[in-house]
């Protein structure tokens, strides 16, 4: 049976737009996939180049801590070996006490070191941008590192050929800019397409340079061919196979996201693997301590075999603790979704769970004169999965003792409160701590954000996503009598 015109008409029109259709979302998906690899690449470029500023750091305090002593006459001074193992450290001075830097920039940059109790930058003596040098104050000694920006770079690991990329990569700082991979320059020029950027600062605040990466995505570099090749297989099969066609379009789509899905979950594993070290470190420290009590207490004449039993059954308790951790995170890339119907059947009563963490950090509180007891009017009761309140309510505290190092021991101050508020259990940890800079509080639960020198910046940021999965919040603020309070919500367990 022959079609009308008309009919004909309206097919190849429905035709034309499903052709239509199609190339745009060939060319979304490509776009999208473009901008995927170049956040991907842009990551891993900032996190290698934060981990060799990282390292200056690390090579500097080394040498504060170690303070190696004036060479013998005609010998080499040890620290002057450092170039010869990290080719980027051009040079290496010292100022001994009672002497004076050759450079007024080092002796100002030193002057800041000792201000800021960190390394700081100065600039290079002869205004090279390519160049910087970072110093540390320390007694009797200080030191200054020469560093070759380019030579930093760690090639054999960068995610993308230097020569051929068409990504630009920079270290920015104010107005000094320092190319790093010079990328697709005319493309970048030129400004038509679309333009895909990434700027995250060092990972090391004695080094406050931002990481810079950006992309040109030009209209020539659009699969045109599989744009076309869609639009001819439309109108091929358009009269005898429309709606097989829809079908299959619809097919092509699911699992492009499926695909798009999987890579998103995999581009997370890094941190779920810090976050995994982060989160194990504490019950495998209390297996070891329990299994080493154990074997003293064996080890007795005559053995102590309650005790024994005793630090025994704790170092299971952790054990099984540390694997629902690992449960935990795997559960995080294998079923998201899943993860807020895991709580425990008789709630979880916040007071014991703190508790629980005390009993942990018992050692670091003594050590800092402390001997906190949460403070719960009455019993509080949470739908909440206990493993996951436990690491909360541990990485808080921990955090509180870290900032209560600032202040003098008299000052120190630790306060738990828990009460219910509104339908939900309520924990508050206040210390009497420095606070939190203000710059800082916006940004304290993004991954790898940290106020510490040193720190991943994951125990927050996991805190927080955890606090979410069981429909609760974890939030911060400076109390106005000085120091920091973290405040955990999460549902009452017998709620209406």
């Amino acid at each position: 049976m022959r079609a009308s015109g008309g009919s004909w008409r309206w097919w190849w029109l429905g035709g034309a737009v499903v052709s239509a259709a199609g190339a745009v979302l060939i060319a979304r998906q490509a776009i999208d996939a473009q901008r995927a690899l170049f956040e991907t690449d842009a990551r891993i470029v900032h996190r290698l180049l934060s981990q060799q500023a990282v390292q200056h750091d690390a090579i500097l305090d080394t040498l504060a801590l170690l303070q190696p002593g004036p060479p013998a006459a005609g010998a080499q001074p040890p620290e002057q070996r450092l170039p010869a193992l990290y080719p980027h450290i051009l040079a290496v001075q010292r100022r001994d006490r009672d002497q004076a830097w050759p450079d007024p920039a080092l002796a100002a940059a030193e002057a800041a070191s000792r201000r800021d109790r960190r390394a700081a930058l100065a600039p290079s003596p002869d205004g090279d941008t390519a160049r910087f040098r970072l110093v540390l104050a320390a007694e009797p000694t200080s030191y200054a590192l020469t560093i070759a920006v380019r030579g930093m770079v760690p090639w054999a690991e960068w995610p993308m050929p230097p020569d051929r990329s068409p990504v630009r990569v920079a270290l920015v700082r104010g107005a000094q800019r320092i190319d790093l991979q010079a990328g697709d320059a005319a493309a970048l020029a030129g400004g038509s397409g679309w333009r895909f950027s990434f700027h995250k600062h060092l990972a090391a605040a004695s080094q406050p340079f931002d990481v810079v990466a950006e992309r040109q995505l030009g209209w020539a570099q659009l699969p045109w061919w599989r744009m076309l090749g869609w639009a001819a297989a439309v109108t091929a099969v358009l009269a005898l196979m429309a709606q097989l066609q829809r079908q299959r379009t619809a097919r092509r789509r699911a699992e492009e996201l499926l695909r798009l899905g999987q890579v998103a979950r995999l581009n997370t594993l890094g941190e779920l693997a810090a976050g995994m070290a982060h989160e194990l470190n504490q019950p495998l420290t209390a297996v070891l301590a329990n299994t080493q009590a154990a074997q003293r207490l064996l080890a007795d004449d005559p053995p102590e075999l309650d005790t024994a039993r005793s630090a025994m059954a704790q170092a299971v308790a952790q054990a099984r603790r540390a694997a629902d951790v690992v449960g935990r995170l795997r559960a995080v890339v294998e079923r998201p979704a899943h993860r807020a119907a895991e709580a425990s059947a008789g709630g979880v009563d916040l007071a014991d769970a703190v508790r629980r963490a005390l009993h942990l950090l018992e050692p670091e509180c003594r050590r800092r004169g402390l001997a906190p007891e949460p403070q719960a009017p009455a019993p509080v009761r949470v739908q909440a999965d206990p493993v996951a309140v436990d690491q909360i309510v541990h990485n808080l505290l921990m955090n509180a003792l870290q900032a209560l190092d600032a202040v003098p021991a008299d000052a120190r101050r630790l306060t738990l409160t828990v009460l219910p508020a509104g339908g939900h259990g309520e924990l508050r940890v206040a210390d009497s701590g420095p606070g939190i800079p203000a710059e800082a509080l916006t940004r304290l639960f993004e991954p790898f954000f940290s106020t510490r020198e040193g720190g991943l910046g994951l125990g927050l940021s996991l805190c927080e996503t955890l606090a979410q999965g069981m429909n609760g919040s974890l939030t911060a603020a400076n109390r106005p009598e000085g120091g920091a309070v973290f405040t955990l919500r999460l549902p009452l367990k017998d709620a209406s």
